[in-house]
């Protein structure tokens, strides 16, 4: 299996973690009896910030997972496997939870927001990247 291949599995569980990181949120908040069971209607901002960063974090996973995930299916179709395609699939996943966590762990002011942004610049010029190659393929 090919690194990209490799990335794009891992990414599909930081994913699933992502979730689980709402869920464990969710189920403390019901067993706690700080939210009634059922409180977590989906047309209802969240209040609490950190789970609201965490909705959204795992909402950014699922956006790009599917991107890079095509991206990752033409190359393997193609049968393209480099060096480069190794190293931009790892700044990719890489870059991907590094803006998660900075998602989840800190308030989202202006610098965060610009470290935030650049992790996930990082990972879009890596997928545009991966993405030529394939086009070129």
């Amino acid at each position: 299996m090919t690194t990209p291949l490799w990335v794009l599995l891992g990414f599909a569980m930081w994913t699933i973690f992502m979730v689980l990181h709402i869920g464990f949120y969710r189920w403390k908040a019901v067993f706690t009896g700080t939210v009634p069971k059922g409180g977590f209607p989906s047309d209802v901002p969240p209040e609490d910030g950190r789970y609201r960063r965490a909705m959204q974090a795992h909402r950014n996973c699922v956006e790009n997972l599917a991107v890079f995930g095509a991206i990752v299916v033409v190359l393997t179709v193609q049968g393209l496997d480099t060096q480069t395609l190794d190293t931009l699939a790892l700044v990719v996943i890489g870059a991907r939870i590094l803006q998660s966590m900075t998602h989840l762990h800190r308030e989202q002011r202006r610098p965060v927001v610009l470290v935030r942004f650049t992790f996930f610049s990082l990972q879009l010029g890596a997928m545009i990247w991966m993405g030529a190659i394939a086009w070129l393929g």
